[in-house]
C-alpha cells in the first residue's frame, strides 16, 4: 500500500464522511497505517448518535457515537488491507470525561487487554457540537500470505 519506493501513500477513502481540511482519511508508510481523527460523522454530514426533537432539544449518545467511531475506522482500515485487530495504539478525545462509562463499555465490545494501547484525554470541544468522541489510531500491515503476495 505504499507508492513506489516504498513511498508514502495517503487515502481519502470513497464513501466516508468527507475530512473537513486538506487531510487525508489514512496514510500508510511502510507497514504502519496511520488514521486521522475519526467521528460518527456520516458521508450526508450528519452524526450518529445525534437526535433532535421538533423543540431543537438535543440528545447525544456516547455509545452510539463509538460504535460508530469504531465503526468508521474499521472501514478506513479495510480500505488499505488492515482490520479493527491490526491497531496497536488509539487515542481517544471525549469532550466530557463523564461519558468515559459508556465510551469504555462499547470500546470493551471491540478489545480487550490483547488489543491496542489506548490513551483517553479530555478536550474542551471537537469540531461540531453534536460530537462527544473522536479517535484517530495507527495499525500494523497483516503480513502477506504467500496467496497475497506479488510474484
Amino acid at each position: 500500500m505504499t507508492g513506489p519506493h516504498g513511498s508514502p501513500e495517503a487515502h481519502v477513502v470513497a464513501g466516508k464522511a468527507t475530512p473537513r481540511g486538506r487531510f487525508p482519511h489514512v496514510k500508510v508508510v511502510g507497514d504502519l497505517v496511520f488514521v486521522s481523527g475519526t467521528s460518527s460523522r456520516r458521508p450526508d454530514n450528519t452524526f450518529a448518535g445525534v437526535r433532535v426533537d421538533e423543540l431543537g432539544v438535543t440528545d447525544l449518545d456516547i455509545r452510539e457515537q463509538t460504535r460508530a467511531v469504531i465503526a468508521n475506522m474499521g472501514d478506513l482500515l479495510a480500505a488499505v488491507g488492515a482490520r479493527l485487530e491490526d491497531l496497536v495504539q488509539v487515542t481517544t478525545y471525549l469532550v466530557n470525561m463523564n461519558d468515559f462509562g459508556g465510551y469504555n463499555e462499547v470500546y470493551g465490545e471491540h478489545f480487550d487487554e490483547t488489543g491496542p494501547t489506548r490513551t483517553t484525554v479530555a478536550v474542551h470541544q471537537l469540531p461540531h457540537p453534536h460530537l462527544l468522541i473522536e479517535m484517530q489510531a495507527i495499525a500494523c500491515l497483516p503480513a502477506p500470505t504467500h496467496a497475497q503476495e506479488k510474484p
